[in-house]
């Protein structure tokens, strides 16, 4: 690990793998078979301070920096990825999204019991018809009096079962473009707003994914997060985060799934030797190894830019692509290393493995990071 750590991150990376390997790990495997959501485990994390890392100490937040929360999010996922989607959301783009958009009530109100854990954070932008391109969706939020009623479909939604308040992005001005996307707080149980349909998903099975049904929903506006127009900003800038956090998950699995490579290679013997032995396997090793050390570096890179306050958009972009195609690769040559076990359920690889695949797709695909990066890179004038 080439980046110089403090002692106080150092001290958080050792408390939660810690805590990851004793507590979490224990139930992971059971979790993806049952899709039990681990709400026990996230109430646990809230005492542990890992459910409002970055938020300030005057909103029950730690006040902690970025490269400490990366490194808190790594050790989850490499436990239990289901487990840290649902951290990585809740941090990343919900109670900081409150956090740097929100009034002094909202912060006092909504904060404090996500903070604790006592209810979870979910993100509502993806609509049936519009992943990608935010600017298509068609979810309405119409003013009447004191109130917006909120009318449209959200799917794909991270904890939409198990979460207690959800930001929704909706369009407040249809002509506006993305200038007409504003963005509201909903507490769970609001009338007219309803869990629809829940995926039966390849992997991250312990969180539950789902649709969002707004009917004639009637949210305070009070409960609007930043000002009328501000919901495409508010949804981009958490994005940003969210990326260094989806970065910070492929590197946990990815380290997890190399873990158990090494360990099989070691006690696996053909044809007279362990298989650790055969250079093949060597090789392989040692780009696993070296992939993933690249992606730390760029994660590290990225949260490193957010702490010092200055623009990160592409390092995180690069950081989330590097590192969410690197862990697709090393769990697929873990796998491969076992061997015919690594396809059976008796060996943890396989859940990797399914775990990983979704890490190029959610919070903005492959594809989409590389419009990013090169929008930035073609539009910096101090490059030729």
């Amino acid at each position: 690990m080439f980046f110089n750590l403090t002692d106080e991150q150092l001290m958080i990376q050792t408390m939660v793998r810690e805590f990851s390997r004793k507590v979490i790990a224990t139930t992971a495997a059971e979790r993806d078979k049952t899709k039990e959501f681990p709400a026990e485990n996230l109430k646990k994390m809230g005492e542990l301070g890992l459910m409002g890392m970055m938020i300030p100490t005057e909103y029950n937040g730690e006040g902690a920096d970025t490269v400490s929360y990366v490194l808190a999010l790594s050790e989850i996922a490499y436990s239990c990825a289901s487990t840290a989607v649902v951290m990585s959301v809740h941090n990343s783009i919900v109670c900081e999204s409150i956090s740097h958009f929100g009034t002094d009530e909202q912060k006092k109100k909504f904060l404090f019991p996500l903070t604790d854990a006592e209810i979870i954070g979910a993100f509502a932008l993806t609509e049936p018809h519009a992943g990608s391109d935010p600017v298509d969706q068609i979810t309405t939020a119409e003013k009447d009096g004191d109130h917006y009623v909120l009318n449209g479909t959200k799917r794909f939604i991270t904890s939409g079962k198990n979460c207690g308040l959800v930001i929704v992005t909706v369009k407040t001005d249809e002509k506006a473009k993305h200038k007409g996307i504003s963005a509201f707080i909903v507490e769970q149980g609001t009338p007219g707003m309803k869990v629809g349909h829940t995926e039966d998903k390849m992997g991250l099975r312990a969180s539950d994914t789902t649709d969002l049904i707004f009917e004639n929903c009637r949210v305070p506006a009070e409960n609007m997060l930043g000002k009328e127009g501000e919901g495409f900003k508010i949804a981009m800038t958490g994005l940003d985060g969210g990326r260094i956090g989806i970065a910070a998950q492929s590197i946990g699995v990815a380290q997890a799934a190399c873990d158990a490579a090494v360990k099989y290679a070691k006690q696996r013997s053909q044809f007279g030797k362990k298989i650790s032995k055969f250079q093949a396997i060597r090789f392989t090793i040692a780009d696993m190894v070296t992939e993933i050390e690249a992606a730390r570096q760029l994660m590290f890179s990225a949260a490193a830019m957010k702490d010092r306050g200055e623009k990160y958009t592409l390092q995180a972009s690069i950081a989330k692509l590097y590192a969410s195609e690197m862990v697709n690769r090393v769990t697929a040559k873990a796998l491969q290393i076992h061997g015919g076990y690594g396809f059976t359920k008796d060996y943890p690889v396989e859940r990797f493995y399914r775990d990983a695949r979704v890490f190029t797709i959610y919070e903005g695909t492959s594809e989409i990071q590389r419009v990013v990066i090169s929008n930035n890179v073609l539009k910096d004038k101090r490059r030729p």
